[in-house]
């Protein structure tokens, strides 16, 4: 997937993939599939898709929603949250992100 989102082309394709998320079916509106990035510039960013009552939704008409795609850049800070939460390999984490010690 390739998206220009503020400026800046975001592309799925050439970005280095640090983990993923996938929850239900496609088709449920509760559907989700995510993947973190981080750019070859060290920008982050979520690329994925849902149902129609995830952040993925799409307005298709006056009252009704649909699922979609999308990507939503991230601070480094959004992605390390993310990454923490979703359960992505300690090893993933400590390469990518400045940890402090324990």
């Amino acid at each position: 997937m390739k998206r220009v989102v503020n400026g800046k082309v975001f592309d799925t394709g050439t970005a280095k993939l640090l983990s993923s998320f996938y929850f239900g079916s496609p088709g449920d509106i509760n559907f989700i599939d995510e993947s973190l990035y981080r750019t070859k510039r060290g920008a982050y960013f979520l690329a994925g898709e849902g149902g129609a009552n995830t952040k993925y939704s799409r307005q298709v008409d006056n009252n009704s929603w649909s699922g979609g795609k999308a990507i939503f850049p991230l601070t480094i800070e959004d992605a390390l949250e993310w990454a923490e939460t979703h359960d992505t390999e300690s090893e993933v984490i400590e390469r990518y992100f400045k940890l402090e010690k324990a």
